[in-house]
């Protein structure tokens, strides 16, 4: 079986049962169930008669909008094609020589991060949720190799941390007042702590954006892709010291976001009325996985986004008999820190949830 680097590939899968991609269900994304934004697809219509001029470079009007939301500085933020770029960005243009990662977490810091001699494992115990301590972690960040997994014995403190709050694919949320420490002592060691909130529009208080201006080391990145499911459009943004913005500015490609991204931007942060309806949904939805994976005695870690990871003995088999059935969950094995017995599933419509939990129950059944 082909472990994908990421969740969503419904093409293969699609092409592999002989049916339609609209048939797959999958649950390896996690996407707000709500789908686009009414609001956004009615401005990408009207902005499309515009498509013959090139998108602005500078992003201005978005970035005026997400300023004016956020209450920061606009001249802070730099937009990009989703906030996958701003990872490589960061990477390239600040040019750590250690990098220190969580793990498990996102993949991509590890591929920005480039020759694995620069990589900084921070490893996190299943045995206790997968929590960050602040503690360790600072401790990993000023050169502590007993709170690591590296290849050498590591003496000097690392130039870049990565953190993703809530984590992927754990879900877990650092306590704000944790990651305030930790930001902390990140100045102290004048190492970047890249903080990325790519799911924190699920529990939008804890997020530490507003910290930015008061610290020159942190550096944290957004996304609108999981909570407005613009995937396919990838729109994301980062909000960093004025410092070193014109660094960052110079080691980008020009015209990075298209003017249906940008608008669409626009018109999903000022849909107030699509943020209430996604917070009840997924509230309801999630009540709903917990009570089956529950009731079913699949072992799940508590989330703070719209996912969850859970943890069954013949995760593979169930991988592919659901394959199999067009339903699609994420494979965790190829995380570091995770084996094969880890699945990673979103929080979908009550009907795919619904059939995701019936066909769990029929394999638990069949075992």
């Amino acid at each position: 079986m082909i472990r994908e680097p990421h969740g969503g590939n419904v093409y293969r899968l699609a092409e592999k049962l002989g049916i339609d991609e609209s048939e797959i269900i999958d649950f390896s994304a996690s996407i707000n169930p709500l789908g686009v934004p009414k609001s956004v697809l009615s401005e990408i219509k009207d902005t499309m008669k515009y498509l013959y001029n090139y998108p602005d470079p500078d992003t201005k009007q978005l970035r005026l909008w997400i300023a004016k939301q956020l209450v920061i500085n606009p001249q802070s933020i730099i937009c990009g094609n989703g906030s996958t770029e701003l990872i490589y960005l960061m990477v390239r243009a600040l040019k750590p020589e250690k990098v220190l990662l969580p793990a498990p977490t996102f993949s991509e810091y590890e591929r920005a991060a480039g020759s694995q001699k620069k990589i900084i494992h921070f490893t996190l115990s299943g045995s206790d949720g997968f929590t960050v301590n602040p503690n360790e972690f600072i401790g990993a960040m000023s050169g502590n190799a007993a709170s690591v997994s590296y290849k050498s014995t590591l003496t000097t403190s690392v130039d870049m941390a990565f953190l993703c709050n809530p984590n992927n694919p754990t879900g877990r949320l650092i306590p704000r007042a944790d990651l305030l420490k930790i930001a902390g002592a990140a100045q102290n060691l004048r190492c970047y702590l890249v903080v990325d909130e790519a799911f924190i529009d699920f529990t939008p208080a804890d997020s530490v954006v507003k910290e930015v201006e008061h610290n020159p080391y942190l550096i944290v990145l957004r996304s609108l892709t999981k909570f407005y499911a613009l995937s396919g459009l990838r729109i994301g943004y980062g909000v960093m010291p004025l410092a070193i913005l014109d660094m960052v500015k110079e080691a980008r490609e020009p015209w990075t976001v298209n003017s249906l991204a940008q608008a669409a931007g626009i018109a999903a942060i000022n849909d107030i009325a699509y943020r209430d309806e996604t917070f009840r949904t997924i509230r309801n939805e999630k009540k709903t996985l917990e009570d089956g994976f529950k009731l079913l005695g699949i072992d799940y870690f508590p989330s703070a986004a719209n996912y969850y990871l859970i943890r069954l003995n013949n995760a593979q088999k169930v991988i592919t008999a659901l394959r199999n059935k067009g339903i699609l969950v994420r494979d965790c094995s190829n995380f570091t820190g995770l084996d094969e017995t880890y699945i990673r599933v979103a929080v979908k419509s009550n009907k795919d949830n619904m059939r995701l939990l019936q066909e769990l129950a029929n394999l638990c059944m069949a075992s």
